[in-house]
């Protein structure tokens, strides 16, 4: 019996002191980097914080998550090629990092088609399955798609009528060619200015309005500047969780179901608190100074008119896709013409 245990224990030392805890250990563990430019402080970085926790929880820790908020991980367009590297294995995109997936996504932010959150929802709800089959078609998976808010007209002077933008050189990120030629061919003046100089170029002059989020420019202090926000909803805007098809396909098949339910449900509050945030962003801006520019019905017909004749030069251009425009289109006059 002597000669027994001490067979056993020379086992064990061999083996390493981690054999006696193996059955408490996760068979295989995952862990997933995701990117996102949200900064951690926010609701949605909270929010993330959560679907790490629950994912962990949900998995028995074999499914964990590694979050690198703020932007550390470059522009969406750095993030993506990081992801198609496998540097990084999911990420928090808006419609300009998922239009480099789907080009189809960025004709729902076409200026002026979808005016206010009613007709967005009416078109969202029809639409989302596809856009996400057509992620899922790429090499990624698509594990929440969300609306993200409204970009507005932030400028220093009043803005009621596009006249008065057409006077204005107008600040745009060069990583957004389609938004940018979108306001070119409806004859505005844009200046290209990188994301993170957009608040010098305002300073200095060489811009002066910008099209962005009430949240961005709240937090940017933008708002400092280009004190005039006009009320006119510019275009709506989405966000996505991404992740590279491999990993997806690495998460064992008994966690994937669960995983999405999570993070699907975790998308829903997002969507939620952004559209609460956007609102009290607004609120504080004014409480410090901004002044909005409460357009009339014929002040915001002026706005849809001047579209309806950039339109055919956008789609003749392929700026956005035709297809997609005209299926959106049809639903928002459906929706319109039954209220």
């Amino acid at each position: 019996m002597k000669k027994v245990g001490l067979f056993f224990l020379a086992v064990m030392l061999f083996a390493g002191p981690g054999a006696i805890f193996a059955q408490r250990r996760p068979a295989r563990q995952i862990t997933i980097k995701l990117a996102s430019m949200v900064p951690a402080n926010t609701p949605w970085g909270a929010a993330l914080n959560r679907m790490a926790s629950e994912w962990s929880a949900a998995t028995n820790g074999e499914v964990r998550m590694q979050i690198y908020p703020n932007g550390t991980q470059g522009s969406e367009a750095d993030v993506l090629q990081k992801l198609n590297m496998n540097v990084i294995q999911a990420a928090v995109f808006t419609s300009f990092g998922l239009n480099k997936i789907v080009p189809e996504i960025l004709t729902v932010s076409c200026p002026l088609l979808i005016r206010n959150d009613d007709e967005l929802t009416a078109v969202f709800d029809v639409i989302k399955s596809d856009l996400e089959a057509k992620i899922n078609s790429q090499n990624y998976y698509s594990m929440a798609l969300v609306r993200g808010g409204w970009v507005k007209i932030f400028s220093k002077d009043p803005v009621f009528v596009p006249t008065d933008l057409k006077h204005m050189k107008v600040g745009s990120d060069p990583q957004e060619p389609t938004m940018t030629q979108a306001f070119k061919s409806m004859g505005y003046q844009v200046v290209p200015v990188e994301a993170n100089r957009t608040l010098i170029a305002l300073n200095g002059g060489t811009i002066e309005a910008i099209y962005v989020s009430p949240i961005a420019s709240a937090g940017m202090q933008y708002f400092g500047v280009a004190k005039n926000m006009s009320t006119v909803n510019i275009a709506p805007f989405l966000g996505g969780i991404v992740m590279n098809k491999h990993t997806w396909e690495m998460i064992p098949e008994q966690h994937r179901a669960e995983i999405l339910r999570i993070t699907r449900r975790i998308g829903a509050e997002i969507e939620t608190s952004l559209a609460q945030l956007e609102s009290d962003a607004i609120t504080t801006m004014i409480r410090h100074g901004l002044v909005i520019n409460d357009l009339n019905s014929r002040q915001q017909q002026e706005w849809y008119d001047d579209l309806e004749k950039a339109i055919p030069a956008l789609l003749e251009s392929a700026t956005f896709d035709r297809g997609t425009y005209d299926k959106i289109d049809g639903l928002v006059k459906t929706y319109r013409g039954g209220r």
